[in-house]
């Protein structure tokens, strides 16, 4: 059936995100934002100042995370945000910072 979207879709989205976003509360923020969403997960610190997200969920939930992270909203500052979507591994039990 062309076209037609299930919308329990379950994803998993792997966001980086570039811009001032470590020591500012960033990962807390955005493990927060993932819980009300329902999400498993991670946002972690990498060595080059971004943090790594990674959500999984239903599909609706995942694009609401990724809104959030690109809103203007978060703390620190976003410069910008690299998204790349791909089937969950169903492992994840809670949302980590780490």
């Amino acid at each position: 059936m062309g076209g037609v979207v299930n919308e329990d879709e379950r994803v998993r989205l792997t966001a980086w995100v570039a811009g001032t976003v470590q020591g500012v509360g960033f990962r807390w923020w955005t493990r927060c934002r993932a819980l009300e969403l329902g999400l498993v997960g991670s946002a972690a610190n990498l060595r080059d100042g971004r943090v790594e997200v990674i959500a999984e969920g239903v599909k609706e939930d995942c694009e609401q995370l990724l809104s959030a992270l690109r809103s203007g909203a978060t703390p620190g500052r976003v410069d910008h945000v690299v998204e790349h979507w791909s089937t969950p591994s169903g492992a994840l039990t809670t949302f980590d910072e780490r």
